[in-house]
């Protein structure tokens, strides 16, 4: 189980910039904040200022993201849903554009 995680940490280390809070929370207004949560969980609680694009439609909804901006992704408990985003956006945006929440603060939502 260790070595999993492990195995996926590094998988989302080359795909994207893992950053705490406080830098995230200073990159939303630069950025495009992605939800990728199922549109329940984004209606119930979600960060001000995000878009919802459950992970399962990002492929079907690549042309909604700026090549120009910065993508900020988060979910709410796994880190599945972020790795594997990151892991298809690497080679559609600019890997240096492509960020992931470490851990989401409950307060920052609404």
């Amino acid at each position: 189980m260790l070595g999993w995680m492990g195995y996926n940490y590094l998988r989302i280390r080359r795909a994207a910039k893992i950053v705490d809070n406080a830098e995230f929370e200073s990159l939303i207004r630069t950025g495009q904040l992605i939800d990728l949560r199922d549109p329940a969980d984004f209606h119930r609680k979600h960060i001000l200022g995000a878009r919802n694009i459950p992970s399962n439609q990002l492929k079907t909804s690549l042309a909604a993201l700026r090549k120009d901006k910065p993508v900020l992704l988060y979910e709410n408990q796994r880190a599945q849903r972020v790795t594997n985003a990151a892991l298809f956006l690497k080679n559609k945006v600019s890997q240096k554009s492509i960020s992931s929440l470490t851990a989401w603060i409950l307060g920052l939502g609404r």
